[in-house]
């Protein structure tokens, strides 16, 4: 019996209220696993009689002894329940006494006898890490990962006298990542999830609900613990299954090899895409090929040829290092402290103190692990320490890098002085296309760190050329939301971003301007492969106007200014009112898929300038530029925290941005409908600021007076570019009944000469439509207008080729009340609709008869009625005499249900910043 974690948390969240019987129950096990089930059993109502655990360590009780010691709960410690396969009576006899109806055995590592197992009328249950029969034993989840299983996951089982052989109650399946390690497994998956199936377990046999599933042999295997001996890499496999091994074994007992006649164990496993990158050869023992010191780490080669990359080593001394380091002999210096660093060292040492309670005194060579410290601790330590020291940063790995206290001071003082930058670490997915070799991060950007989706899924982005995949991109989690808003929140409130000036601000966005540029044909061509964008366009226009937006909203940044207010006040007393243009704090964008990286830069370079932190959902289908532009970002040198990108469903990601209490301001563009309900969602949950650029159905107006070569050129350009994929695209033309043939006629003439092909083709004038889903809405949208009575005079049809590729369009005879008058195609469909000859009025009142307002356009060369037309026109952008000519300095949103608020020029700061009014009497 296999249940989704999907199903586990939706019985979970809604079965609760329903449960009835409570039951009796003892606790057999250890570690914070034990604990936190034992709370949330607690919680639930069931009464624990009883926990047995281990003895203490160091003088230390285990968490799940601590924890039911606070409540009162007996607690029994024995160090062993059987002698010689025989149970110890003393043992049994005491475990008997608390009466228990169910034993709960989470993570328990002790042998228990069948005496104690089947001695409550509910028997036993056990959670194994593993989706039993497969791997069964103790290394169950180190051997899902050393055998390179996709999924991985847990089961819970009724006790007998085998091997993690009874009876199933139920199991949970997760994905495994290509660079999970056993303990993202736990940490996302086997830790959080096996906590609640445990507690529904129990209900389950409180309700008398539980089955008892026979565990099948087929498929079943056993594998015993890993022992250090055991863990020697054998080299004469493919990368993977090295990667494999070395991922399955981390931590403990640790894969190894011989280095230079040592012992040296490897950390930190990943598979790594691109070119061979450069690197000081490593003479390895067994190997065919040397390995690689390289800025990022040691890199590894399979049989296969392919490459993983192993960030850290330990020697047999316990001595870990990067890898990177493996060839710097030279020990850095120690750093002479300041009295501020001292003080920070002897905060620490308390810190360590409190940790380490069985130690004396906390000395320079107190090893933290040898000490007694175990990993939970590690944790424990890093939050004290962050909790005092905001600005020090500290991962878990730090801490087994430098284990004595005078060598972890050391780190932590190099770390806060900024000494100790690490290289941005990047897994590519590496295309040759385009004459050039494209690398495109696919992973979350958090923190400044790429890394994958906290649940390990991915998705396949697709090149609507020709339908083939791109890459697996990273599908962001709620919680990948939470922990992108936390890094945000901090590099907010406590980070280099809240203390930097707003000139250093400026300094960096025009620092990130320059690397966009310096990559605009990489940048190009992503566009290109991942949108279908005409590359000549996103090398112009999508990428070109991305540089310019940066440009000019990092020159903004020092330029931003509140004022002073005379007020009234009453004598003898002075008053000064000032105010003071302040950032919002933590924004979320949304954007959408038909200029990636173009809005991208017009939302948050204007959110940056402002002083804010970001966390940005691209477009589910259109992930790849944003997540360059990450990269671009931290070689930029933007501090941690200040960006972060989420690939994923704008559902489960954009929604949840929508709601987090902690996202200040929300910043969207996309369709009507889904604005709506984010703007609900932003109020109710914090009533968050939100600016929203919305839907659209801008009409064209063209009068019979107009320069007609210059209004039929425009008029296809204000349809067909960015293949109609535009926000501002004319969704409907009205054209003056005496040029009205002779317009289609040319229009028709024109489209005739265009190119549709290949989005990396110089020539091509048309490319691929965004993605499959759309091409059939777009075909729908154009069955319609025909079942409707519209005149369909061009396309309308799907090209024979490969991929997504749609015939511009042309409709004419198009009614107000038609489907085609009313609704935006978002696409290269051309809507024309007649007016009667100088029916000035008469037009404007059909062009403004639409819910939308977000642009709109004017052809005539009478200079009185092109300012009369663009006075009545209820939209947010008019164009006279153009179309599609917007400027980064020109404020860009619409009216209506086109939404509100601003993108572009002095304004959309505004939509950035709140304000203070500042009283002082003197």
């Amino acid at each position: 019996m296999l249940w989704t974690a999907h199903q586990l948390l939706r019985k979970f969240s809604t079965t609760a209220t329903a449960y009835q019987r409570k039951l009796k129950l003892a606790l057999i096990g250890q570690s914070v696993f034990g604990q936190e089930v034992y709370r949330h059993l607690q919680k639930e109502g069931h009464r624990v009689v009883g926990v047995f655990t281990i003895p203490d360590v160091n003088g230390k009780a285990d968490p799940l002894a601590v924890a039911a010691e606070k409540d009162g709960t007996p607690v029994f410690k024995f160090p062993r329940w059987r002698v010689k396969g025989k149970p110890i009576r003393e043992v049994v006899e005491a475990y008997k006494s608390v009466g228990a109806d169910l034993n709960v055995l989470p993570f328990c590592t002790q042998f228990i006898p069948m005496d104690v197992i089947d001695s409550p009328k509910h028997g036993s249950i056990i959670y194994h890490p593993s989706i039993l029969p497969r791997h069964r034993g103790a290394s169950a989840i180190n051997w899902t990962l050393i055998e390179g299983d996709k999924k991985a996951g847990f089961t819970i089982f009724w006790a007998d006298d085998g091997l993690d052989t009874g009876p199933i109650l139920l199991q949970r399946e997760c994905d495994v990542g290509r660079n999970d390690t056993v303990d993202d497994l736990y940490n996302h998956f086997l830790f959080p999830e096996g906590i609640k199936a445990m507690v529904e377990a129990v209900q389950l046999i409180a309700d008398g609900k539980a089955p008892q599933i026979p565990q099948p042999e087929e498929g079943a295997t056993y594998e015993g613990i890993q022992k250090k001996e055991n863990a020697e890499i054998s080299w004469d496999k493919p990368a993977e299954a090295l990667h494999n091994w070395i991922r399955g074994h981390d931590k403990v007992p640790g894969a190894w090899t011989v280095i230079d006649g040592q012992m040296v164990t490897f950390y930190g496993s990943s598979l790594l895409d691109g070119p061979v990158p450069p690197g000081q050869p490593l003479a390895i023992k067994g190997t065919a090929k040397p390995g690689l010191i390289t800025k990022n780490g040691l890199v590894l080669f399979g049989n296969d040829g392919k490459m993983l990359l192993v960030r850290n080593l330990q020697f047999e001394d316990g001595k870990m290092i990067p890898a990177s380091k493996y060839f710097s002999s030279d020990e850095m210096s120690v750093l002479e402290l300041t009295e501020e660093e001292k003080k920070m060292a002897e905060d620490i040492k308390t810190i360590w103190k409190g940790i380490l309670s069985n130690v004396a005194a906390i000395e320079d060579s107190t090893d933290f692990f040898k000490s007694g410290a175990s990993s939970m601790h590690v944790v424990r330590m890093i939050e004290e320490i962050k909790q005092k020291y905001g600005g020090l940063q500290l991962q878990n790995e730090d801490v087994y890098m430098a284990t004595k206290f005078a060598d972890f001071i050391q780190m932590a003082v190099r770390k806060l002085r900024g000494e100790d930058e690490e290289e941005l670490v990047i897994d590519y997915v590496s295309k040759n296309v385009n004459n050039m070799t494209v690398k495109m991060p696919y992973q979350c950007f958090i923190n400044g760190q790429f890394m994958n989706a906290e649940e390990g899924k991915t998705y396949d982005t697709i090149n609507p050329t020709d339908g083939s995949i791109i890459a697996k991109v990273s599908y962001a989690s709620v919680a990948d939301v939470d922990k992108a808003v936390a890094a945000a929140k901090d590099a907010f409130e406590n980070g280099e971003w809240a203390r930097m000036n707003a000139r250093e601000r400026g300094r960096l966005m025009y620092r990130l301007a320059d690397l966009m540029e310096e990559h605009q044909e990489e940048l190009a061509t992503i566009e290109a492969i991942d949108s279908g964008a005409v590359y000549t366009l996103a090398l112009k226009t999508h990428v070109g106007m991305s540089v310019q937006t940066f440009r000019y909203f990092a020159g903004w940044c020092d330029k931003i200014q509140g004022s002073t207010i005379p007020i009234s006040q009453a004598r003898p007393n002075h008053n000064l009112t000032f105010t003071k243009k302040e950032p919002i704090g933590v924004c979320a964008i949304v954007i959408p898929w038909n200029y990636p990286l173009m809005m991208l830069a017009w939302k948050s370079a204007a959110c940056l300038a402002a002083g804010n932190t970001l966390v940005l959902k691209p477009a589910q289908v259109t992930p790849l530029t944003a997540l360059k532009f990450a990269e671009l970002s931290a070689k930029a040198g933007f501090p941690k925290g200040v960006l972060n990108i989420l690939p994923g469903s704008g559902g489960l990601v954009g929604q949840h941005m929508s709601e987090h209490p902690d996202i200040r301001k929300l910043g969207f563009t996309g369709s009507t409908l889904i604005g709506k309900q984010i703007m609900k969602s932003c109020a109710v949950s914090n009533l968050k600021k939100v600016s929203l650029e919305l839907g659209g159905k801008s009409p064209l107006i063209i009068f019979e007076d107009c320069e007609l070569d210059k209004a039929v050129r425009m008029g296809m350009g204000a349809v067909y570019f960015n293949k109609g994929e535009n926000c501002i695209a004319a969704g409907r033309l009205f054209v003056e009944e005496s040029i009205h043939d002779e317009f289609v006629r040319r229009v028709v003439e024109e489209i005739k000469k265009m190119k549709i092909g290949d989005p990396l083709d110089r020539a091509t004038d048309h490319g691929p439509q965004n993605h499959k889903a759309h091409l059939e809405k777009l075909l729908e949208y154009c069955e319609i207008g025909v079942k409707e009575g519209a005149t369909l005079v061009y396309g309308g049809r799907q090209v024979c080729r490969p991929g997504f590729f749609m015939e511009p369009t042309v409709f004419t005879d198009v009614e107000d009340h038609m489907y085609l008058a009313k609704e935006e195609s978002f696409g290269p469909v051309m809507v024309i609709s007649k007016f009667k000859n100088g029916d000035v009025d008469g037009v404007l009142k059909r062009a403004n008869s639409t819910e939308y307002g977000l642009a709109s356009g004017v052809f005539t060369r009478d200079l009185s009625k092109a300012l009369y037309v663009s006075e009545n026109l209820d939209a947010g952008t008019v164009f006279i005499n153009t179309y599609n000519k917007t400027d980064v300095a020109a404020p860009f949103g619409g009216f209506k249900q086109s939404g509100f608020g601003k993108d572009l020029g002095e304004e959309a700061l505004h939509e950035y910043l709140r304000t203070k009014a500042v009283t002082v009497e003197y």
